[in-house]
């Protein structure tokens, strides 16, 4: 694998265009991360309001309880009036960011072009789509018997959407990854390549013994389409590309078919967490239903992770309500498990516990899916580097990719041998 200081460094120190044929490219110049607290129910009215009526304010979740912190991204123009509404309100707050494009600059310059050789991949830069398959194809042919690449089908524009399988044991429990489901977190699919690559080549006893001990479904980007997006068009890009009217996309992780739209989603399409029109309306969401309800009992899926970014937290369902689910206990204790182990490998600290209560209320959310209707009982969903606060986003330097990827799979291997132990794959 390449690593830092070959060629391809070099050639990407200009990349943002390189090999993708990009044009007409969303810009963030002068844009600032805010960083509020709300210390009232006054100003949480005030900024839901404000999130209503503003389209040039993004939030990064939603303004909900007293004590809370909340991220939010300031457009250039917007700038002196979000800065007077703080003052007016006295919202407690800190500036994070002061030019938001030099971060996407940076991050762009760290993107390898779309038309390097598929063996230079590596977890020292980011990937286009295109690259990443063609590394899964490669892996295929490297490790035959080994692994074998996968194809749920397109997407709403046509882009397939692969993944592979590793370990053909028919005696093994299997454990699905899903990632990339919201495009703009890159480091979501490199955590998803890096984990392939560890379950094949790692001299790792523990990690040789998930690889021997059970199958993996791992599809790196179940979002094609938005995610070429976020390379070629708006580095900050979220949702699908399927069009209504004047704007585009559905936020796929609200838009499956168990308690669609009760919470934590948008009915309004140009919203960045619109549900879509109906559940699991869109290609995508059906391409993924569809492969889980053909394999979960054939190919015994047992454990269901879906990667994203940021906030450095572990959780399991529910995402729609405080109700607990029947496992909870032993959700609870593997996912203080995996932050421990974590924490004992990088020093960083992930929060667990159930999505409700520990990042925000969403509904139609594909863990709480799997868990709730196709029956699997170890479902989590992984918030990724950076912390809560950081001043990057979901733009994670390409730095911390390796890093970043070896927590998730840290975490992942904790999570199943704690759950070994309790006899869930027996």
């Amino acid at each position: 694998m390449a690593a830092k200081g070959t060629n391809i460094e070099r050639v990407s120190e200009n990349s943002c265009c390189a090999g993708s044929g990009a044009k007409d490219q969303a810009r963030y110049d002068h844009y600032r991360i805010y960083n509020v607290q709300f210390d009232n129910e006054d100003q949480i009215k005030l900024f839901q309001k404000l999130e209503e009526q503003s389209d040039s304010l993004t939030f990064i979740g939603h303004a909900r309880e007293i004590g809370q912190k909340l991220s939010i991204l300031v457009a250039a123009h917007r700038v002196a009036d979000f800065a007077d509404l703080l003052e007016t309100y006295k919202l407690q707050h800190r500036v994070l960011t002061y030019n938001f494009q030099e971060k996407i600059d940076r991050n762009m310059g760290e993107v390898v072009p779309e038309d390097v050789d598929a063996s230079k991949l590596d977890w020292q830069h980011f990937f286009h789509l295109k690259t990443i398959y063609s590394w899964l194809d490669r892996m295929a042919a490297k490790y035959p018997g080994q692994l074998n690449v996968l194809n749920m089908g397109t997407s709403t524009q046509g882009n397939d959407i692969k993944g592979v399988k590793v370990g053909n044991n028919p005696a093994n429990k299997a454990i699905f990854i899903e990632s990339g489901i919201h495009a703009r977190e890159w480091i979501a699919p490199a955590a998803a390549t890096y984990i392939i690559n560890e379950l094949l080549s790692s001299t790792d006893e523990r990690i040789q013994n998930l690889a021997k001990n059970y199958n993996w479904f791992v599809f790196p980007c179940v979002n094609p389409d938005g995610y070429k997006y976020t390379f070629e068009h708006d580095r900050m890009w979220r949702k699908n590309r399927q069009l209504f009217g004047t704007c585009r996309g559905v936020d796929l992780n609200r838009n499956y078919p168990d308690h669609w739209n009760s919470t934590g989603s948008s009915s309004d399409p140009t919203r960045y967490d619109f549900a879509g029109p109906s559940a699991a309306s869109e290609v995508e969401t059906q391409r993924l239903i569809e492969f889980i309800r053909n394999n979960v009992e054939k190919e015994q899926i047992k454990t269901y992770i879906s990667l994203h970014s940021y906030s450095q937290m572990l959780m399991f369902p529910y995402g729609y309500t405080k109700e607990h689910v029947s496992n909870y206990d032993d959700l609870q204790e593997f996912g203080k498990k995996a932050s421990a182990a974590i924490k004992a490998e990088s020093g960083r600290d992930y929060v667990s516990g159930n999505l409700y209560e520990t990042i925000y209320p969403s509904s139609g959310g594909s863990m709480d899916w799997a868990h709730a209707e196709a029956g699997i009982p170890i479902a989590y969903t992984f918030e990724l580097r950076g912390p809560p606060d950081s001043q990057d986003l979901f733009i994670l330097p390409a730095v911390e990719i390796q890093p970043t990827a070896s927590e998730a799979l840290t975490a992942i291997r904790t999570i199943v041998e704690a759950a070994a132990e309790k006899g869930y794959y027996k």
